[in-house]
Protein backbone atom coordinates (compact mmCIF):
# COMPACT_ATOMS: atom_id res chain seq x y z
CA UNK A 1 0.00 0.00 0.00
CA UNK A 2 1.22 3.87 -0.98
CA UNK A 3 1.06 6.14 1.77
CA UNK A 4 -0.21 9.42 0.88
CA UNK A 5 1.96 12.18 0.58
CA UNK A 6 1.56 15.15 3.57
CA UNK A 7 2.33 17.94 1.55
CA UNK A 8 2.39 21.10 4.23
CA UNK A 9 1.14 24.39 2.96
CA UNK A 10 -1.80 22.91 0.54
CA UNK A 11 -4.34 24.38 3.23
CA UNK A 12 -7.25 26.34 1.88
CA UNK A 13 -8.89 28.84 4.12
CA UNK A 14 -12.29 29.09 3.29
CA UNK A 15 -13.11 32.00 5.92
CA UNK A 16 -13.34 34.70 2.74
CA UNK A 17 -15.29 32.71 0.77
CA UNK A 18 -17.72 32.30 3.30
CA UNK A 19 -17.75 36.19 3.98
CA UNK A 20 -18.53 36.97 0.15
CA UNK A 21 -20.91 34.54 0.49
CA UNK A 22 -22.94 36.05 3.75
CA UNK A 23 -22.19 39.62 2.18
CA UNK A 24 -24.15 38.08 -0.94
CA UNK A 25 -26.78 36.69 0.90
CA UNK A 26 -27.42 40.06 2.74
CA UNK A 27 -27.48 41.91 -0.32
CA UNK A 28 -30.46 40.06 -1.62
CA UNK A 29 -32.48 39.86 1.06
CA UNK A 30 -32.15 43.69 1.13
CA UNK A 31 -33.11 44.71 -2.33
CA UNK A 32 -35.63 41.67 -2.58
CA UNK A 33 -37.40 43.67 0.66
CA UNK A 34 -37.32 46.67 -1.10
CA UNK A 35 -38.66 45.62 -4.31
CA UNK A 36 -41.53 43.95 -2.61
CA UNK A 37 -43.13 46.67 -0.56
CA UNK A 38 -45.44 47.88 -2.97
CA UNK A 39 -48.72 45.68 -3.64
CA UNK A 40 -47.96 45.12 -7.66
CA UNK A 41 -52.23 43.85 -7.69
CA UNK A 42 -52.96 47.67 -7.18
CA UNK A 43 -53.91 49.69 -9.86
CA UNK A 44 -53.04 53.12 -9.87
CA UNK A 45 -55.05 56.02 -11.67
CA UNK A 46 -53.85 57.90 -14.13
CA UNK A 47 -53.09 61.21 -13.29
CA UNK A 48 -53.32 63.80 -15.66
CA UNK A 49 -52.50 66.57 -13.27
CA UNK A 50 -50.21 66.84 -10.11
CA UNK A 51 -47.07 66.83 -8.30
CA UNK A 52 -44.40 64.76 -9.38
CA UNK A 53 -43.21 62.50 -6.39
CA UNK A 54 -39.12 63.25 -6.01
CA UNK A 55 -37.37 61.26 -3.64
CA UNK A 56 -36.47 63.69 -1.23
CA UNK A 57 -34.23 63.30 1.92
CA UNK A 58 -35.66 66.22 3.90
CA UNK A 59 -39.16 64.85 3.58
CA UNK A 60 -40.54 63.24 6.59
CA UNK A 61 -40.85 59.18 5.76
CA UNK A 62 -44.80 59.02 4.38
CA UNK A 63 -47.26 56.84 5.84
CA UNK A 64 -47.99 54.67 2.85
CA UNK A 65 -51.63 52.55 3.29
CA UNK A 66 -52.70 50.70 0.28
CA UNK A 67 -55.89 49.54 -0.41
CA UNK A 68 -56.88 47.19 -2.99
CA UNK A 69 -60.35 47.21 -4.93
CA UNK A 70 -61.80 44.59 -2.20
CA UNK A 71 -61.04 47.74 0.03
CA UNK A 72 -58.47 45.72 1.95
CA UNK A 73 -55.74 48.01 3.91
CA UNK A 74 -52.14 46.77 3.42
CA UNK A 75 -48.93 48.05 4.56
CA UNK A 76 -45.37 46.24 3.53
CA UNK A 77 -47.67 43.87 2.01
CA UNK A 78 -49.29 42.67 5.19
CA UNK A 79 -53.18 43.14 5.94
CA UNK A 80 -54.28 45.48 8.61
CA UNK A 81 -57.97 45.99 9.94
CA UNK A 82 -59.48 49.30 10.28
CA UNK A 83 -58.66 49.51 14.05
CA UNK A 84 -54.96 48.65 13.84
CA UNK A 85 -54.14 50.98 11.27
CA UNK A 86 -56.12 53.75 13.67
CA UNK A 87 -53.86 52.82 16.31
CA UNK A 88 -50.44 52.92 13.94
CA UNK A 89 -51.50 56.38 12.82
CA UNK A 90 -52.02 57.21 16.81
CA UNK A 91 -49.24 56.08 17.75
CA UNK A 92 -47.41 58.16 14.72
CA UNK A 93 -48.96 60.76 15.68
CA UNK A 94 -48.14 60.50 19.45
CA UNK A 95 -44.38 60.48 18.34
CA UNK A 96 -43.99 63.00 15.51
CA UNK A 97 -46.82 64.96 15.71
CA UNK A 98 -49.56 65.33 12.78
CA UNK A 99 -47.35 66.69 10.51
CA UNK A 100 -46.36 63.76 8.71
CA UNK A 101 -46.99 63.32 5.06
CA UNK A 102 -50.04 59.89 4.41
CA UNK A 103 -49.96 58.45 0.57
CA UNK A 104 -52.85 56.71 0.04
CA UNK A 105 -52.27 53.74 -2.79
CA UNK A 106 -55.66 53.44 -3.50
CA UNK A 107 -56.71 50.42 -6.59
CA UNK A 108 -58.55 52.73 -9.60
CA UNK A 109 -61.43 49.78 -9.36
CA UNK A 110 -61.78 50.63 -5.57
CA UNK A 111 -65.01 51.64 -4.66
CA UNK A 112 -65.23 55.32 -3.23
CA UNK A 113 -66.64 54.32 -0.02
CA UNK A 114 -63.67 52.28 0.80
CA UNK A 115 -61.52 55.19 0.14
CA UNK A 116 -63.47 57.47 2.46
CA UNK A 117 -62.93 54.86 5.19
CA UNK A 118 -59.33 55.48 4.82
CA UNK A 119 -59.93 59.02 4.61
CA UNK A 120 -61.62 59.16 7.96
CA UNK A 121 -58.97 56.49 9.94
CA UNK A 122 -56.57 59.43 9.05
CA UNK A 123 -58.57 62.45 10.18
CA UNK A 124 -59.53 60.41 13.08
CA UNK A 125 -56.31 60.30 14.23
CA UNK A 126 -55.72 63.68 13.36
CA UNK A 127 -53.77 63.86 9.92
CA UNK A 128 -55.33 66.44 7.51
CA UNK A 129 -52.06 66.19 5.16
CA UNK A 130 -53.48 63.27 2.89
CA UNK A 131 -52.22 62.92 -0.67
CA UNK A 132 -52.78 59.83 -3.30
CA UNK A 133 -50.92 58.51 -5.12
CA UNK A 134 -51.25 57.97 -9.20
CA UNK A 135 -49.11 56.66 -12.43
CA UNK A 136 -48.06 60.16 -14.28
CA UNK A 137 -46.72 57.86 -17.26
CA UNK A 138 -46.77 54.57 -17.79
CA UNK A 139 -43.57 54.83 -20.00
CA UNK A 140 -40.84 55.68 -17.17
CA UNK A 141 -42.91 54.87 -14.60
CA UNK A 142 -42.88 58.33 -12.42
CA UNK A 143 -45.12 58.49 -9.77
CA UNK A 144 -47.37 61.76 -8.84
CA UNK A 145 -49.44 62.76 -5.51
Amino acid sequence: MAKKANTPGCEMDMTPMIDIVFQLIIFFVVTLKLTTDINMDILLEDGKAGDVMKNDSKQLNPFEIELDRNGRITMNNFRFSDAEVQMLLRNRVNRMGTDFPILIRADRRTPHEHVKRVMDLCTGAGVWRLSFVAVHDHKTGHHQR
